[in-house]
């Protein structure tokens, strides 16, 4: 019996997020975002939302246009990038930001998906994110209303690690550049970043890919996610699939331009 996990749009696939749902978001910047289904769900309207993703977009695009219509109660990132509303809204207390460095961030949301409780890592140990105290949450007048609790320290090989928690979200939202009706996933080079451990994290995992294939056209080696992570797969149309944003974009100009010799 074949599997067919493939949904008819992306508002569609999304329709039954409740408010306060937690939310794997993939995507680096916006290398690798699931546009259209954040997209589907900023018209659906869900809000209180745990967010966990590198970043929380940038200003207009991504994940900032949830950000921006006030949908996120909580963001666990690694950074706030070039995103002046996240940082606004994070200084001025309308969000709870939990930073978390990057490759532990990475392996939380892995671990989650691999059914690992939780981990120990170097990464962190003598500064706040192990010791604790670290800005959750301002309040209005620039107060901390809420800091980072310390965390577990033990000593293993003579190496002290910190006890980080594996992240298990309620949806995730990926995007693949091809994916199987079984919703096994391959994705292109740098678009690859956060979205398998991503996809592994989220009880139900969507994913809006740019080619939908048949079971079996994959090979083995081509497969980064399993389709057993996968629950919903969306299929973008090629105009979709070529609506890819930069998200610093920076140009020279040719010597020949510019008066010199060519």
């Amino acid at each position: 019996m074949s599997i067919d996990k493939v949904f008819g749009s992306a508002a569609e696939a999304v329709a039954d997020i409740p408010d306060g749902s937690s939310l794997a978001v993939g995507g680096f910047g916006l290398s690798g975002i699931p546009k259209f289904l954040i997209d589907a769900l900023l018209a659906q309207g869900a809000k209180n939302l745990t967010i966990v993703s590198n970043n929380c977009g940038v200003d207009g695009a991504g994940l900032g246009l949830l950000l921006e219509a006030r949908r996120i109660d909580k963001v666990i990132a690694s950074y706030i990038g070039e995103n002046k509303e996240f940082g606004r809204q994070f200084l001025s207390g309308e969000v709870t930001v939990e930073l978390t460095p990057q490759g532990t961030l990475a392996e939380r949301m892995r671990a989650g998906g691999s059914g690992i409780g939780a981990f120990f890592t170097p990464t962190g140990v003598g500064t706040l994110v192990a010791e604790g105290g670290l800005p959750w949450r301002y309040n209005a007048d620039g107060s901390v209303a809420l800091s980072s609790p310390a965390k577990e320290v033990r000593t293993f090989h003579g190496t002290e690690m910190v006890l980080e928690e594996s992240i298990v979200t309620d949806y995730a939202l990926i995007r693949a550049a091809v994916a199987d009706k079984a919703g096994n996933c391959c994705f292109h080079a740098a678009a690859r970043n956060f979205n398998p451990p991503a996809g592994m994290s989220g009880r139900t995992t969507i994913v809006e890919a740019e080619k939908v294939v048949e079971v079996g056209e994959l090979g083995p080696d081509q497969i980064h996610l399993p389709g057993i992570f996968v629950k919903r797969v969306v299929a973008l149309t090629p105009d979709q699939a070529a609506d890819k944003g930069i998200e610093h974009r920076t140009i020279r100009q040719r010597p020949e331009a510019a008066g010199a010799p060519a």
